[in-house]
């Protein structure tokens, strides 16, 4: 069982266990002793967001790098899927993310990827904390001209830019389109504007002031409503909005309404079906999308197949499967034929194209989906227990089953970093499944319930 490494990566409150300047320095030594192979000089990236810790943790990662022998290319704050590229086309033996993506500033990460662009699985994050907690390593220690270097690579968040633009198609542009970007003070408040506006569109900027501690504050994907008033204010003609590490998207459409990311697969992946060019004509989502997505993509011809929640999940399936779209309902999107991992402003072009294209609204694009009523409801729990185990609510999830038959569905599951059980109800009645979702979650806090 892995002691640091959750779902995506070592998470936590900066400068507080396991997020500290030691604990990165050993992960930095770590992971630099796990990809050197060889006699060659080798080459991690490291980039980040914009909240203040990046600088502490920062620094720790390239002592810990540097101390093994390994040099360091810092590329500043960069989205994390524009790491995973950089990583890829310079031909570095791994990539480094500083970030706790959507989370508030004061919690910081650090994921890992691959010298192809891909994020570690976990038998090799299982040998980083092994390297960790054995000291194994502790003794080793290059000296004189084997201790790495650290370089700063200025034109990194150009380069990430070229290839946005060369994943639009050459023969559209985006002039003529308003356009709401949300960029949630985080990583993208660079990359998505120049990417926009170099594309033609009129681009009115939020979120683009990053301070070290405003990144994800009321603002960016967890804040859809600040895109929607604003489209309504300027009559653009949708919106965008980021995440802290831009590797999801939210959309709204030019009447202000929500565009999730299950309506945005929906749109995706019906028009590569139209053009042949969705792989095997299967969408890889997750447990969590709507119904109404397997509805929209079986009408066009296709198939969904379902993981695990985690976009990592969903590009292992992905890959193992042949597959070259998947996502989740969250806003992560991945386009294999373009990127290795989940792509904000990436996902964004491929809607924007495809408006473009067809030369229709985001509104009547997002039609192709009708999404069934969905109701997910969180309980705090005091340990994560089998709540099948407890009659009770076992009685009451098969009666709940049974009335929902085929025309719904409850999934319950717990949340991978917090002492959190989730409970998802979908059905044709939003009153009913809604009453059911408060029945399960009054049951499970008087029986399971944690402060």
């Amino acid at each position: 069982m892995k002691k640091l490494f959750g779902t995506d990566g070592v998470r936590g409150v900066a400068n507080v266990y396991p997020m500290t300047s030691e604990m990165a320095m050993q992960i930095g030594r770590a992971a630099a002793y796990l990809f050197k192979n060889g006699h060659r000089r080798h080459r991690i990236v490291i980039g980040k967001d914009t909240r203040l810790s990046g600088y502490m943790i920062e620094n720790a990662l390239v002592a810990g790098i540097c101390s093994m022998g390994v040099d360091v290319l810092q590329v500043g704050p960069l989205p994390t899927p524009g790491i995973a590229y950089i990583t890829s086309s310079m031909r570095a033996d791994a990539g480094v993310v500083i970030s706790a993506s959507h989370n508030p500033f004061q919690d910081n990460g650090i994921k890992f990827f691959f010298k192809d662009g891909f994020k570690l699985p976990d038998e090799m994050e299982l040998k980083i904390e092994e390297l960790i907690f054995s000291k194994k390593i502790d003794s080793l220690r290059p000296v004189a001209t084997e201790v790495g270097k650290a370089y700063r690579i200025d034109d990194a968040l150009g380069r990430y830019v070229v290839f946005l633009k060369s994943t639009f198609p050459k023969d559209l542009d985006l002039t003529g389109l308003k356009i709401v970007l949300d960029c949630a003070n985080g990583a993208a408040y660079k990359v998505a504007p120049a990417v926009l506006e170099e594309l033609g569109a009129e681009v009115i900027s939020i979120g683009v002031k990053p301070n070290g501690s405003n990144i994800n504050a009321n603002c960016g994907s967890l804040y859809p409503g600040v895109i929607s008033e604003a489209v309504k204010e300027h009559r653009a003609d949708l919106g965008i909005a980021l995440d802290g590490d831009a590797d999801r998207v939210i959309f709204c459409d030019e009447f202000g309404n929500p565009v999730d990311g299950d309506q945005i697969m929906a749109i995706c992946a019906t028009e590569l079906l139209r053009l042949k060019k969705l792989r095997k004509n299967t969408l890889v989502a997750t447990v969590m999308s709507n119904m109404g997505l397997d509805i929209a993509i079986k009408k066009a011809g296709g198939k969904v197949v379902k993981t695990a929640v985690g976009d990592r999940d969903v590009v292992e399936e992905m890959v193992k499967g042949g597959y070259n779209l998947g996502g989740e309902q969250s806003g992560h999107m991945i386009f294999l034929d373009h990127n290795t991992t989940g792509d904000g402003v990436l996902s964004a072009l491929q809607v924007l194209a495809i408006m473009q294209r067809k030369q229709l609204p985001l509104s009547e694009l997002a039609e192709v989906m009708i999404p069934l009523p969905q109701v997910l409801v969180n309980v705090r729990v005091a340990e994560k227990k089998d709540i099948l185990t407890v009659p009770e609510i076992a009685r009451l999830v098969r009666d709940v089953e049974t009335r929902l038959g085929d025309e719904g569905r409850l999934l319950i599951r717990y949340s991978g970093t917090e002492p959190l059980l989730r409970i998802m109800l979908e059905g044709q009645d939003k009153y009913q499944i809604t009453a059911w979702a408060k029945e399960i979650a009054d049951l499970v806090e008087n029986k399971l319930g944690g402060k």
